[in-house]
Order: structure tokens, then C-alpha cells, then sequence
């Protein structure tokens, strides 16, 4: 049996899926929460293996807070979000904070009781439209990395050694000095660097030097 706990602001809306789901499908409701420390409280006394969790709990802990304290007391536990914010940037706080589903209110019962089914074998689940959110997501993702390795190889040998000694810190000077070319070479090479890069200012620069593992120091830097 799949024990469920539900954790939802309003009674009825509780009261409604206990009906719905309880001894059936191999469903067991083994608790109700109207808010999220009510959740964390009959989570960690009756240990169900699915939470149903709201995200929007106005009079109480947020669904998405609760969640958070959930997997760091009961990492075990599988927390399926039902919510009506279709929004994607409910979605992904609901993935970073190991939420296992993410469902809407209006999807239908069957759906709704695949998703308890799915989570609760360790499974994920998402609605249909979530799950093409997520990869374009991480399609969009990829094609920035991309661009950001092509602009990196298009640097030559020496424009990378002064771009990492750029992101160290280090003024033209001193780098001239390291790599025994002169200030306005440097000058140069850093023009060119900004250019291919797209970067505007010294902070992106350090960004995107960290982001490439440049900032590694050698013992005589340090």
C-alpha cells in the first residue's frame, strides 16, 4: 500500500481527495496537514511514502519551504507537488528542492493517481506541458554552453593565458611583466579577449574565467 499524506490549505479540497483516493488504487491516506509544519510534524510520526503538497498555504509554512525541510529530515520521503500554478518558475524551485512530481489541480483523476503511483516507485513525474518546459529549458541551456565554448576556442593560446591572468587580478603591468611582452600587447590582447567573448566589463570576465576553471593558482601566484 501506498501511504499518502496530503497537505493542502483547504478542508475541502482535503476532505475531497481523502474520498477520492483513500483504499483505492492501493492508496492508504494516512494523514491530513492544512499547512507545511503540520506536514514536516505528521511526516516525521507517520512516515508515508508519498506527500501530496500544495505550494500556496497563505496561513502557514509554504509548500515549497516545507518541502525543502522534508527532504533534509526524510530524504526517503516522495513529495508530489499538486498546485494550480502552471508556471515554470514554481517548477524548477519544485525540481532544485528534490520534489519527485509536479502536477496541476485541474488534470484529471487518473492522472493524478499515475503520478501518486509513479513518485511513490521512485519514479518522476510531470504534467505533459511541464516536461516540454523542461527540455526546451535545457535545450536553451546546452545552446548557451555551446556558444560560450565556441567564443573560448576562438581565442588564441597567449589571449587565454591573459585572460586568466586578467580574472586572477593582476593589472596589464604585472602581466606584461609575467609574460614578457609589453603593456600595450596586454592592451591589446584584452581588447580582443572582450570582443570575442562578448564580455563589457571585468566582472563578467571573472565570471566567465571561473566558469572555465581559469582562477586555478599556481604556487608561485600565491
Amino acid at each position: 500500500m501506498i501511504r499518502l499524506l496530503i497537505c493542502d490549505d483547504h478542508a475541502v479540497v482535503r476532505s475531497g481527495l481523502a474520498m477520492l483516493l483513500h483504499g483505492r488504487y492501493d492508496i492508504e491516506v494516512v494523514g491530513e496537514a492544512s499547512e507545511g509544519n503540520e506536514a514536516i510534524a505528521l511526516a516525521s510520526e507517520l512516515l508515508p511514502n508519498v506527500i501530496l503538497m500544495d505550494l500556496s498555504m497563505p496561513h502557514g509554512k509554504d509548500g515549497m519551504t516545507a518541502s525543502t525541510e522534508l527532504k533534509k529530515l526524510l530524504p526517503q520521503v516522495n513529495i508530489l507537488i499538486l498546485t494550480m500554478h502552471d508556471d515554470e518558475q514554481y517548477l524548477f524551485q519544485a525540481i532544485k528542492v528534490g520534489a519527485s512530481g509536479y502536477i496541476l489541480k485541474n488534470a484529471p483523476h487518473d492522472e493524478l493517481v499515475g503520478a501518486i503511483q509513479a513518485v511513490a516507485k521512485g519514479e518522476a513525474y510531470l504534467y505533459p506541458s511541464a516536461t516540454k518546459t523542461l527540455m526546451s529549458e535545457f535545450m536553451n541551456r546546452q545552446s548557451v554552453e555551446t556558444i560560450d565554448d565556441t567564443a573560448y576556442m576562438s581565442l588564441s593560446e597567449r589571449e587565454k593565458e591573459v585572460l586568466s591572468w586578467l580574472a586572477k587580478g593582476y593589472a596589464n603591468k604585472e602581466i606584461a611583466q609575467n609574460l614578457y611582452i609589453s603593456v600595450k600587447t596586454v592592451e591589446a590582447h584584452k581588447s580582443n579577449i572582450m570582443e570575442k567573448l562578448s564580455l563589457k566589463t571585468r566582472p563578467e570576465l571573472i565570471k566567465f574565467a571561473l566558469q572555465k576553471g581559469l582562477l586555478q593558482f599556481d604556487e608561485d601566484e600565491q
